[in-house]
């Protein structure tokens, strides 16, 4: 049904912990997927061969040694055994709701994204209890937090061909996440948000495994590059943005105020014969932030 692809980080540490409890709780999705691991950092290769599932170790990278999504992407393309296919952050545990919500999909094309319930899990997750989702889920609904609306998302699926041939991001900088859905804007298919429809619990975690931590990611060349590569701030795009929602029974139009308003403010985006309306919508984002700040004082 469905082929699933990652690029894990070294299985040290906390990723140690965090990457086995996201892909093996991948494993017991069903029907099966099919898993792809892709890279060869420290333990990926083990990780496979332990669960039985697809390892492609060769990745282009950049200067810096970060892997390069098109590399990925294109790989992945060329090895899915099925048509539907989702890129998911190895950080990201998923239950038996996930599947059952694709199956309310029923596009040729389409774009489905959305946004991360935050826990902390600091330990295995025991799989061989009857019960682990539930005790997972009563924790998330106790502990856990959405993530606000301003990334781009942890998990991306779409049919095979549709992102194919992609920019070379640098995975795990930023902007290269916003950028697939303002491509799939522009592609004029349906972008989903899928926030409500099933369970995904993003495992909190620190940034040690970049040398310069979490300035190095969310600052420095790379992220820069990743931008200009995206073509600019403004293609920065976010599930605020999507054009569709599902739900726990089906899909509705997004049509909310928020999903309005950020409809119009793409239009110049995805029209560039309207671009002169964008600044005015700036304008209008910095006012109402100085309001608010005046407001709160």
């Amino acid at each position: 049904m469905l082929t699933m692809f990652t690029i894990p980080k070294a299985f040290r540490g906390d990723f140690d912990i965090i990457q086995k409890n996201a892909i093996r709780s991948w494993t017991l999705l069903r029907p099966e997927c099919e898993i792809i691991l892709f890279g060869n950092e420290e333990g990926t290769a083990e990780m496979a061969g332990e669960l039985g599932i697809r390892h492609i170790p060769d990745v282009e990278c950049n200067e810096y040694g970060t892997p390069l999504m098109d590399s990925v992407f294109s790989q992945a393309h060329d090895a899915a055994s099925h048509e539907l296919m989702c890129f998911i952050n190895t950080d990201i545990i998923l239950t038996s709701d996930f599947l059952p919500a694709l199956q309310r999909v029923h596009n040729n094309e389409f774009l489905m994204v959305g946004l991360r319930w935050d826990l902390d899990v600091n330990e295995p997750i025991d799989f061989e209890n009857a019960w682990w989702e539930i005790l997972l889920t009563d924790r998330m609904k106790e502990h856990g937090k959405l993530h606000p609306p301003g990334g781009g998302g942890d998990y991306f699926i779409f049919p095979r061909g549709l992102f194919e041939h992609i920019p070379p991001f640098a995975i795990g900088r930023t902007a290269w996440d916003n950028w697939f859905i303002y491509r799939g804007r522009e592609l004029k298919i349906p972008v989903i948000d899928a926030t409500r429809a099933f369970t995904n619990v993003h495992q909190y975690h620190d940034y040690s495994h970049h040398p310069d931590g979490t300035a190095g990611v969310w600052e420095g060349p790379e992220r820069t590059r990743n931008i200009e590569l995206a073509g600019g701030e403004d293609r920065l795009f976010d599930p605020r943005n999507v054009t569709w929602i599902l739900t726990g029974q089906d899909m509705k139009r997004a049509l909310s105020l928020g999903h309005i308003y950020f409809r119009m403010r793409t239009t110049p985006i995805l029209h560039p014969r309207l671009g002169f309306l964008l600044p005015l919508f700036k304008i209008f984002e910095r006012l109402v932030m100085v309001t608010r700040s005046v407001m709160g004082r």
